[in-house]
């Protein structure tokens, strides 16, 4: 482990239980985001794929 993250780590064990909870529950998040946001990246990603060969293909028509 690196010395940041263990400094980190041993500040995290000075805290309440109740605060600990809740930097945990932060983390997860955040950790979950990053897994979410790459998804829909890879989803958004191949949708604007479809839509560019769409156009290329004269399926689309432009509407001002």
């Amino acid at each position: 482990m690196i010395p940041q993250l263990e400094k980190v780590i041993g500040n995290l064990n000075k805290l309440t239980s109740t605060e600990q909870d809740a930097i945990a529950e932060l983390i997860e998040d955040e950790l979950l985001w990053d897994v979410s946001l790459e998804k829909s990246l890879r989803v958004l990603s191949k949708l604007a794929d479809e839509a560019l060969k769409e156009h290329h293909a004269g399926k689309t028509k432009d509407d001002y």
